[in-house]
């Protein structure tokens, strides 16, 4: 008020797949992680990782094995792994953010976080940091995956068995979902194609959302 406009500092946190990165990247700063910012670099160049003056890339660990494989990771994997394993890194990235107060930086204002990572909520609060949930996946996609619970509860998933995939039980019509009109079981995301009662992913998506 009556004075300059103190700069905000947003830090993100995408889910490290490539789905996740580029919409995350479109949308502010980014903290990567360590496999990821490799792989830019390499595909890229170091350009690929320079923006803007006030732009800046930091990296935290996935919790997996390293490896030089050009592809994304295994996603279940990668779910348990920085789930349990991304909270402390990230917490020592905000605390150096939080005490590198001479850089020229400004202190941090937020966090926004991608909607498969909310183990920030807690580190996030620890900082009295606001915290903003992203959801990368369109909003059909976000309905479909809230709904993952009810599809539980109605003995839809997990499937029977793998004869399942091609015996025409796909097809069943799923008509309890507001907005969505006439969709099939195969029409929700594909995590949902599991005979595993204890998915990785199906318990994953059941936490996050």
């Amino acid at each position: 008020m009556g004075g300059a406009t103190q700069a905000t500092h947003v830090v993100c946190l995408p889910f490290p797949a490539q789905g996740h990165i580029t919409p995350m990247l479109k949308l502010a700063k980014l903290v990567n992680t360590e496999f990821n910012h490799k792989r830019l670099i390499k595909s890229r160049g170091n350009d690929s990782v320079k923006g803007l003056r006030d732009f800046q890339f930091r990296t935290i660990p996935d919790g997996l094995p390293p490896t030089d494989v050009e592809s994304t990771q295994d996603i279940p994997s990668l779910a348990v792994s920085t789930k349990k394993n991304c909270g402390v890194p990230f917490r020592n990235l905000l605390l150096k953010l939080k005490l590198n107060e001479t850089s020229g930086i400004p202190p941090v204002s937020c966090v926004v976080s991608d909607g498969c990572m909310s183990f920030t909520l807690a580190v996030a609060k620890e900082f009295g940091f606001p915290v903003y949930l992203f959801w990368t996946t369109s909003a059909c996609g976000f309905m479909a995956y809230l709904h993952y619970r009810h599809l539980i509860e109605k003995s839809l998933i997990p499937l029977k068995d793998k004869s399942c995939l091609i015996n025409g039980y796909l097809e069943t019509i799923v008509d309890f979902v507001p907005g969505f009109n006439n969709i099939r079981l195969m029409d929700f995301p594909a995590f949902a194609r599991t005979t595993d009662p204890k998915g990785k992913m199906i318990e994953h998506i059941l936490g996050e959302t």
